[in-house]
């Protein structure tokens, strides 16, 4: 899938997941932006990473995950990096305990955050909850004035408060265009109906269901597809690959034309993708020529 030279804009935090494995723990770089701007830069396009990274080693791997990935519009600060403990249920689900006060990580400002207009903004997790960089990253990114590709990603580890958390997703939800979040985010956050981000201003809602595959809404309608079967080691970043195949289909398309047939071939995709992404350890996302034209 040959893709335009659009120039994207990937917000959001680069962590550190330490995973379990028979020696304790093995530490690879995680966080829902570095895995989306790892993905898109698999696939071929002009990917921007906008967010915190520490000098320390932990920042090296982060480096060196995003080595494909601009990071001229990154900070670099001397602070530590986040970081997540992962345990993994009977099925390969992750669950995550955070480790991120005082990390370069969410150290998000406007003194700093650029400026430009870039042809889509991706955004999400745990960047646009963590005070007071989510704030900051919040009115950046208002009045940026492009298309925002939101991911909630939620993590009640992180914020319990249902309430709360809601009222952080819905503010992003009223200035994002495209919203990508999961069955369990959307039970978690206690919607009834799709229509809800609708009535928020989204025009179109990505809801993925794990092995059941994804469903694409849109005011006049639906398009599902199924998931693909794959032997799953973990679902590490399946997500965040969902997400990225939806920025590259806005980009070769345009918004306009993702209905119908087109969206139904993005969301096809976009499924297979994630089943690569779970096949393997890790946020390892395919690469465009893995997944064919």
């Amino acid at each position: 899938m040959k893709t335009n030279n659009g120039e994207i804009w990937v917000a959001g935090e680069a962590l550190i997941d330490l995973l379990p494995s028979p020696e304790g723990t093995n530490p690879v770089v995680g966080g829902g932006a570095a895995n989306t701007a790892r993905a898109l830069s698999s696939l071929g396009l002009k990917t921007t990473f906008i967010g915190g990274i520490s000098s320390d080693e932990f920042g090296l791997k982060v480096r060196q995950y995003l080595r494909e990935v601009l990071l001229d519009k990154a900070l670099v600060s001397d602070f530590p990096t986040a970081l997540a403990i992962v345990t993994l249920d009977n099925q390969g689900s992750a669950k995550y305990e955070f480790k991120f006060d005082g990390t370069a990580t969410f150290n998000f400002s406007r003194e700093w955050l650029p400026q430009g207009r870039p042809d889509v903004l991706h955004v999400g997790t745990l960047a646009t909850v963590i005070e007071p960089g989510a704030s900051e990253l919040f009115e950046w990114a208002k009045n940026l004035n492009v298309p925002i590709v939101f991911d909630p990603n939620i993590r009640p580890s992180v914020l319990a408060d249902q309430s709360l958390y809601r009222e952080k997703v819905e503010r992003w939800v009223k200035i994002s265009k495209v919203i990508k979040l999961s069955q369990e985010d959307l039970e978690w956050l206690g919607y009834l109906e799709i229509q809800a981000f609708f009535d928020l201003g989204a025009k179109l809602v990505v809801l993925t269901k794990g092995a059941n595959g994804i469903i694409g809404f849109t005011k006049s309608g639906s398009i599902s597809v199924p998931g693909f079967t794959v032997d799953v080691v973990d679902t590490v970043g399946a997500g965040d690959t969902v997400g990225a195949v939806i920025v590259e289909g806005l980009v070769r398309y345009g918004f306009d034309a993702l209905v119908g047939e087109k969206l139904f071939e993005v969301l096809t995709r976009a499924a297979r993708a994630a089943s690569i992404t779970c096949s393997r350890a890790g946020a390892n996302p395919p690469t465009d020529e893995e997944l064919g034209a």
